[in-house]
């Protein structure tokens, strides 16, 4: 077997704007005269869609909406996101993420992004940070019904990654995850994929009980590792750290 794509999750990996999401959810809280986020629903949030996110507040606060208000709040929220970005001087991207592209493409393989987050959330990042041409496949919050650690938005990445590359044949066990939550590292793994755990969200021993690779920085990465790892006839599900 042999590592085809490399698959990227968004917030945490590549940006580093967990407070301002943290931020804008406060503000749609109290916008709607509800409490702001308690201190263990912060931590909950973490590697969730909005959409599921924000149905669990307003559930623990005793508010029902419908599909279609909820459809609103996240939009609500989209365009404050897209506008928290604008007043920033530079893109907050976690350092080595350019240089592990590279090394993606000096090595042949496909990069693909799966992310709860909104399209355009994603898009706008990506084309700012000048990083839209190499995601050849992007599956967004918008695109699945369910949010991770639930496996499709992984599975729909081989799916759609198959139709862009009709002579690819990709199978979810050529696919290589980079995660920062245990929730991504859970929806990888049930699409039986393996994973690469970066500790820029979570301490790196509780990534490490759950990810195949485990790395402090992304810059410690050392992808030609790895992929010597898919060339072995049987991928163990746990190997050493990079």
């Amino acid at each position: 077997m042999s590592l085809k794509a490399v698959l990227f999750d968004f917030n945490g990996v590549i940006i580093k704007d967990e407070s301002i999401h943290l931020q804008l959810i406060d503000e749609i809280l109290v916008q709607e005269n509800l409490q702001p986020q308690r201190v263990h629903e912060r931590q909950a949030s973490l590697g969730r869609s909005d959409r599921s996110f924000f149905q669990d507040l307003l559930k623990n606060r005793g508010r029902v909406v419908t599909e279609e208000y909820l459809s609103q709040l996240l939009q609500r929220k989209a365009q404050s996101y897209l506008l928290e970005l604008e007043k920033l001087e530079k893109l907050p991207l976690y350092p080595g993420v350019e240089d592990l592209i590279f090394q993606v493409r000096s090595q042949n393989l496909i990069l693909g992004l799966v992310s709860d987050a909104l399209r355009q959330e994603i898009e706008v990042v990506l084309e700012c940070a000048k990083l839209s041409p190499y995601f050849k496949v992007i599956v967004a919050g918008d695109d699945i019904s369910t949010s991770k650690p639930q496996p499709e938005g992984y599975l729909l990445a081989v799916e759609r990654l198959n139709q862009a590359n009709p002579d690819l044949n990709l199978q979810p066990q050529e696919c290589l995850v980079i995660e920062d939550t245990p929730a991504g590292i859970q929806a990888a793994k049930r699409a039986q994929m393996q994973v690469v755990g970066v500790a820029n969200t979570y301490p790196f021993h509780m990534l490490q009980r759950q990810a195949n690779w485990t790395v402090d920085y992304l810059t410690d990465l050392e992808l030609e590792r790895v992929q010597e790892i898919y060339l072995q006839k049987d991928v163990k599900t746990a190997a050493p750290e990079c």
